[in-house]
């Protein structure tokens, strides 16, 4: 072993200088792109031509979805090709499968699937050729199924990859991802596992981002490299975790040309080859940061290696923060990678810098230049491998701290368990033929008693409400005028009463000038259809606003709007009596605007309940010093008023928002809400009627443990429940994953026959009515029946929704009140089964539906 040589410090700096090596770009987490199409598995043998037909047909900036659909999560393909800009993003639970046919994967030869002294018989699963700002993203896996027998044949992928070194040949084998002459590739989230190759080569690539993957393939699974970015440069791999049978990355430039700039940050390494720089270095390899790094069970750590068939400099590499553990060699820099390689290529290593890189156990370290002519010049600061010293370091020039033979690490915390598959998903994706069913017109042309409805086609977007048609007023409110009480108001409910009053046999105009109108609102079903529109700026500008909360007293409740309703028509004050005499006034009392009213209308308007708008209820969790009881307080309450609609409002509220009531059970009505904002922070859009909300943003405030955007409680026979299209699902915070789009309402229930309670003697079965005296109780119709419905379309849902389960349980397991998630008709089925009632003897049910008729789905969103 040549002794480790030093130089003198002013010839050092001649030749080693701290490297700025890194991705050029500025990069960041991406985001996924919207889809395109929504591809829902189907148990199909073969998925390839309706793939690449989706993917051909994809415009640029959008994705082709792959998504499981309930028991089905599997695509099975053969050779996938995207183009510039379309992108693939796989469903977490999916799982694109490769085909195990080598004659999908032939070039012509007749080779794929063979052995012999070429090796490039077999084109790659997924192929990214000539392509510019494409990707594959989500949190699914593609299967290359590397250790299954190939179609024909007795041996598997890896099988015949060991075959061929033991016969000195080279396998035929298809590699997973392949990228090519592009730019601005990304992948993102994805697992790739059980390549019969390379994972994923890059080849004369500028702009490719790796973040947050998965590589996990055996380590005996031969020529498995994670990722290979080759005459590349621009590259960042970042946040991975790799486990795999060859060089975890292996950075490789060939004749095509350098490779440089590159960042391969805050990753994890397990079994495999370790990171490694080569062995084609022929193009030249330059600026490499490695940062923020953990090997755990690699054979080699910290690799480069050359010969000189290949030759080539390697220049400017820096390693910082890197923590090994149970690596054979965790430093291995040769110069004569292979023994019998011939040729005048003499590699070149230079300005290597090692910095806070430490093995927590004993290991090997190779640093072997070619001679005195060509030595590793290296950097070495605060370095260590614990145990007993073993090194082969020559034609080596070293400089900075001796490598401490004591664990000097802060690598403790660093090692942690390769995270296995991610959590199955429930996300029933529909079908499009499926999604067709819950297009508007479809959708909104149904009303009445369920089985039975009557089609009335409506079209609000055709309505001149929503085309913005300047209306002549027939009652004009505005707080700054002299009111007559005949068409001018102070107060919008006198100029409601008013129009209630005129008994018109046509649609009354009602004009809010801008302002706010602290007040309640109430529209009685006697009316003639009314419409209430503001003409300021924007639906800010109007704002009707009121303070009631569901603890309220009727006779709180009545010293408040009592004198309001005093002089109201005879109907409003109808609805107001329903309320007064009441103990408490109950979420149902608490609406700032209630509207009974067929046809009624509103536009740019703002309704508001102001219920602890300024103590902040919404945050009642995190902020201890105000008043955390959360109580209900609905801004808008449509009751049983058919073709309710909504263009351009805002609705303010926290809890319990807007409640969408059917005129009773088994019967339905429509509203459509579009271009429109709405706000809450738990259950903030319920009932039982149908709604379609188009266009439209939907916020959820605050910083609960947990909540619910909506809590249908649809009719089990009704055709929809809640239909949302093109909208936005946000939050005003950064929660990321603990809210969902919705539980369902287990309305009126008393007690749960879905998950016994841990109580002796404890059952609910079915009954005539909702009762519970502990320990048993019985469970009625009205809630077996009430099973919540609700779609989203073509929508982007927000990071603080949960991306694997966003449909929710009522309440929790263990819970009184408990009900698990109903995504079909075959499940509220199966559920009564096993709660002990039968569908048929209890409920007169004949047969489960077929097919199976949809409670809970999504179609074609995207994820932020």
């Amino acid at each position: 072993m040549t002794a480790r040589r030093l130089v003198p410090l002013a010839l050092f700096v001649a030749f080693w200088a701290p490297a700025h090596a890194q991705d050029s770009r500025k990069v960041t987490e991406p985001v996924a792109p919207p889809s395109c199409t929504v591809l829902t598995a189907g148990g199909a043998v073969d998925d390839t031509a309706r793939i690449q037909s989706a993917i051909d047909q994809c415009p640029a900036g959008r994705a082709v979805r792959l998504s499981g659909s309930n028991e089905k999560q599997r695509f099975v393909a053969g050779p996938l090709a995207l183009r510039s800009g379309v992108s693939l993003l796989v469903d977490t639970g999916a799982t694109l499968q490769a085909s195990s046919n080598p004659k999908l994967y032939d070039r012509g030869a007749g080779t794929c699937g063979t052995i012999d002294k070429q090796g490039r018989g077999c084109k790659p699963f997924i192929t990214i050729d000539n392509a510019k700002g494409s990707g594959i993203y989500g949190e699914g896996v593609i299967d290359g199924q590397g250790g299954h027998v190939v179609d024909g044949g007795t041996e598997s992928w890896w099988q015949l990859a060991r075959r061929a070194q033991k016969e000195d040949a080279r396998q035929n084998v298809p590699r997973l991802i392949e990228v090519t002459n592009a730019q601005n590739i990304t992948l993102h989230k994805i697992t790739l596992r059980n390549s019969p190759n390379f994972h994923v080569t890059l080849n004369k690539v500028d702009g490719f981002t790796a973040w947050g993957m998965r590589i996990d393939t055996p380590a005996t699974a031969r020529n498995t490299d994670g990722i290979d970015p080759i005459s590349s440069r621009n590259v960042t791999i970042a946040y991975s975790h790799i486990r795999t049978g060859d060089d975890n990355v292996a950075v490789k430039a060939g004749n095509n040309g350098p490779t440089e700039n590159i960042s391969i940050v805050h990753n994890r390494f397990y079994s495999g080859h370790g990171m490694s720089i080569g062995s084609e270095t022929n193009g030249g390899v330059r600026n490499v940061l490695v940062d923020d790094l953990s090997m755990d069970g690699t054979t080699s750590g910290l690799r480069i290696k050359s010969d000189v068939s290949r030759g080539g400099v390697v220049d400017r590499v820096s390693y910082r923060n890197v923590c090994l553990r149970d690596v054979k060699t965790p430093i291995d820099i040769s110069t004569r990678y292979a023994r019998d390689a011939q040729g005048t290529q003499v590699p070149v290593f230079t300005n290597i810098d090692f910095d806070d890189v430490h093995s927590v156990s004993p290991g090997r370290v190779v640093v072997q230049g070619y001679d005195e002519q060509h030595p590793v010049l290296a950097h070495l600061h605060d370095v260590s491998i614990t145990g007993k010293a073993d090194r082969k370091i020559e034609f080596a020039r070293l400089t900075g701290d001796p490598i401490s033979s004591s664990d000097t690490s802060n690598c403790a915390s660093r090692f942690v368990p390769f995270p296995e598959s991610a959590a199955v998903s429930t996300r029933p994706q529909l079908t499009q033929d499926q999604a067709r069913q819950f297009s508007y017109g479809e959708v909104l042309k149904y009303v009445g008693v369920a089985g039975k409805e009557t089609v009335d086609p409506w079209d609000p977007l055709n309505d001149p409400l929503a085309k913005g048609a300047v209306f002549t007023p027939d009652y004009i409110v505005d707080k700054a005028a002299k009111a007559d009480g005949v068409r001018t108001f102070n107060t919008v409910q006198e100029a409601v009463s008013r129009a209630v009053l005129d008994s018109a046999s046509k649609r009354l105009y009602i004009l809010l000038k801008p302002g706010v109108y602290p007040e309640l609102v109430y529209v009685p079903a006697s009316a003639a259809p009314i419409t209430l529109y503001g003409e300021g700026k924007d639906a800010a500008a109007t704002r009707i606003t009121a303070r009631l909360e569901a603890s309220m007293t009727g006779a709180a409740y009545d010293a408040v709007a009592g004198p309001q309703f005093a002089r109201a028509a005879p109907a409003v004050q109808a609805m107001y009596a329903t309320i007064k005499d009441r103990a408490q006034i109950g979420t149902f009392g608490t609406q700032t605007v209630w509207t009974q009213n067929n046809g009624f209308q509103a536009r740019n308007l703002t309704f508001e309940n102001g219920y602890n708008k300024d103590t902040g209820n919404a945050r009642a969790e995190e902020l201890p010093n105000i008043n955390n009881v959360h109580h209900q307080a609905l801004a808008l309450s449509v009751d049983s008023a058919d073709k309710a609609q909504f263009e351009n409002i805002r609705l303010i509220g926290f809890q319990d928002t807007l409640y969408l009531k059917s005129p009773q059970i088994g019967s339905t009505v429509r509203s459509f809400f579009n271009k429109s904002y709405i706000e809450g922070d738990v259950d903030f859009i319920f009932g039982d009627s149908t709604a379609y909300f188009y266009q439209t943003e939907i916020r959820t405030l605050g910083d609960r443990g947990v909540s619910y955007t909506a809590a249908p409680n649809t009719y089990l026979k009704t055709k929809y429940g809640f239909v949302f299209d093109d909208c936005r699902f946000t939050h005003e915070g950064k929660k990321t994953g603990d809210f969902y789009l919705l539980r369902q309402w287990f309305a009126s229930s008393r007690c749960t026959p879905y998950a016994p309670l841990a109580l002796d003697g404890y059952s609910c079965t079915y009954g005539p009515v909702n009762v519970y005296k502990a320990p048993t109780g019985t469970v009625a119709r009205v809630s077996l029946e009430a099973v919540g419905k609700m779609v989203v379309l073509n929508s982007r849902i927000g990071a603080h929704i949960n991306r694997q389960h966003p449909w929710a349980d009522w309440n929790k397991k263990g819970t009184i009140s408990f009900r698990p998630a109903q995504y079909n008709s075959d499940d509220h089925w199966n559920n009564l089964i096993k709660a002990g009632i039968d569908p048929v003897k209890d409920l007169g049910y004949s047969k489960p539906p077929s097919p199976p008729e949809v409670f809970l789905g999504e179609f074609n969103n995207s994820d932020e």
